[in-house]
Formats: structure tokens, C-alpha cells, sequence
């Protein structure tokens, strides 16, 4: 495919419990899907030339859902995280979390934090998964943060205290499942960023709808306000 790469690429990774429901089966299992969608979509993003990948896989906002749904997803963690991961490390990629991972089941962080810290340390690609994650929680955070330092900060400073310290910003971020919004994701960090919005679910988002997603992206003149 020639056109040209974006070095950041974030998803919001939305439309897995209608996909389930289309097919008349429980939330859990568009959930499973959309994991087994995921990793095949990192696979392929590496192998075009994307350097960073960062997938919206649990929002602050989606822990109040029913507690049904939310076991359905730490099991789906427990059981798939760590064999998918390691399938990475031998295509060297590496693993990052963000968010708030203090709040999920004990068990759930530590297979997130092991992720983490098992990752290749010269890994070309990276997969960020954003768990627990809100962007305006991340703001108020950071603020926070300088406060207590009785720091100035400025935008550089700044961002070195967000989750997402030594991260290039997305130039794109894709939204399947056809809302138009970015439901608190990298709201800092999106200041720039290529918006790509498609009716698609997530599960059926494959890497043909993934291409046509970086090939929109290829069209598009990025000015960041200069003329």
C-alpha cells in the first residue's frame, strides 16, 4: 500500500456488545472478538510501518457498567492478555498501559503491569492499551502532580506528566461503531490529530477497513495552523 504512514495511531475501539447483539449472543463474546480483532490489527499496523499503536480498551466511564460485562472483560485478560502479548514479543513489539490500572481487580494489574515490564526494551513497535483510562482525569492529574513539585510547567513539562510521557501525540485516531466523538480519549494529546469516523463495528473493523483508514489519512495536509 503506497501512502503515506502516521507514526501514531489511536483507536477507539467501539461496537463490540451490538456486534455480539446482532448476532444474538452475549456482550462477552463481541468482546472476545474485538480482542481477537485487536491483536490482529497490531500485527498489521507493524508491518506497514506504524510505530505506535494505542487501542481505548476500557474507559473510567465503562467501569460503571454491569457487573456482568465488566467480569466478562477481566476474564477475557486473564485468560488471552499475556499469550497475546508474547506474541508480539517475538514480532518485537513492545507493550505500554495507561491509565489508572490501581482500580482494577488486583489480579487484572498485575497481568497488565507484567505485560508492561516483559516487553523487548528495543522493540520497534509499540502497543499502548488505554485501561481505566480518561483523558480529563489524566489532566487534572497532572496538575495535580505539578502542584504538589510547585512546578510551572509549560506545554513540554506538561506532557512529560501525563501517562503518555515519551509518546509521540496520535496523528490519527479512528472511532469505529459510527459515533462522532472522542469519548475523553487522549484529549491532550489530540490537539493535532487526523479524525477518521466509520459506521463499522469493531470486530468487523479488519485490515482492509484499516488501510482505507490510513489511506484517508495519506490524502489529507497537515498544516498545524500554519497556512
Amino acid at each position: 500500500m503506497e501512502s503515506t504512514i502516521p507514526r501514531h495511531v489511536g483507536i477507539i475501539m467501539d461496537g463490540n456488545g451490538r456486534w455480539a447483539k446482532k448476532r444474538i449472543q452475549p456482550r462477552a463474546f463481541g468482546h472476545r472478538a474485538g480482542m481477537n480483532n485487536m491483536i490482529a490489527l497490531a500485527e498489521h499496523a507493524q508491518k506497514i510501518g506504524i510505530e505506535y499503536l494505542t487501542v481505548y480498551a476500557l474507559s473510567t466511564e465503562n467501569l460503571s457498567r454491569p457487573k456482568e460485562e465488566l467480569d466478562g472483560l477481566f476474564g477475557l485478560f486473564r485468560k488471552y492478555f499475556t499469550v497475546n502479548v508474547k506474541k508480539l514479543y517475538v514480532e518485537n513489539a513492545r507493550v505500554r498501559i495507561i491509565g489508572d490500572i490501581s482500580a482494577l481487580p488486583e489480579d487484572v494489574g498485575k497481568i497488565l503491569k507484567e505485560g508492561e515490564d516483559n516487553s523487548p526494551p528495543d522493540a520497534k513497535f509499540t502497543l499502548v492499551f488505554a485501561i481505566n483510562y480518561g483523558g480529563r482525569n489524566e489532566i487534572v492529574n497532572a496538575v495535580n502532580r505539578a502542584v504538589e513539585r510547585g512546578e510551572k510547567v509549560d506545554k513540554e513539562s506538561f506532557s512529560r506528566l501525563l501517562y503518555t510521557d515519551g509518546l509521540p501525540d496520535p496523528d490519527l485516531i479512528i472511532r469505529t461503531g459510527g459515533e462522532i466523538r472522542l469519548s475523553n480519549f487522549l484529549t491532550f494529546q489530540s490537539a493535532y490529530a487526523e479524525l477518521y469516523f466509520t459506521d463499522v463495528l469493531f470486530p468487523d473493523f479488519d485490515k482492509k477497513e484499516f488501510d482505507r483508514a490510513i489511506e484517508n489519512y495519506s490524502k489529507r495536509e497537515r498544516r498545524f495552523g500554519r497556512i
